[in-house]
């Protein structure tokens, strides 16, 4: 899976959060400063080609839906990171976290628990 830019993670947000719709619904959902409307359009188009989008022509308005769904994303995504930047090892990639104080003492508890106990 090829991975998103900045932007077009940004366009596959507000999709997520639509479920389907247009690139006008798309643009509604973002935060501000929203991107000029043609950029945006140019992004769904690209997220298309990639895979990412399917659409539909309903009248005169094209609607689009996600391909994949936020969680796959998010899976793939964080897999490849960890790859590419912890050799593979989560435990590199939370102690990376703890050195840079981004995650405390009561936050790794939470994880243990969660490992110690998973929801089924």
């Amino acid at each position: 899976m090829e991975k998103l830019t900045k932007q077009e993670e940004d366009a596959m947000q507000a999709v997520w959060q639509c479920g389907a719709g247009s690139v006008k619904d798309f643009l509604e959902e973002m935060s501000e400063p929203r991107p000029p409307y043609t950029t945006l359009a140019s992004t769904i188009k690209n997220l298309e080609r990639k895979g990412f989008l399917t659409s539909e022509k309903v009248g005169n308005v094209y609607r689009y839906s996600a391909s994949i769904q936020e969680e796959e994303y998010k899976k793939k995504f964080m897999n490849g990171f960890v790859s590419d930047y912890f050799q593979n090892s989560y435990k590199d990639l939370v102690t990376f976290f703890a050195n840079e104080k981004k995650i405390s003492a009561s936050d790794l508890k939470e994880i243990i628990k969660l490992i110690e106990n998973p929801k089924k």
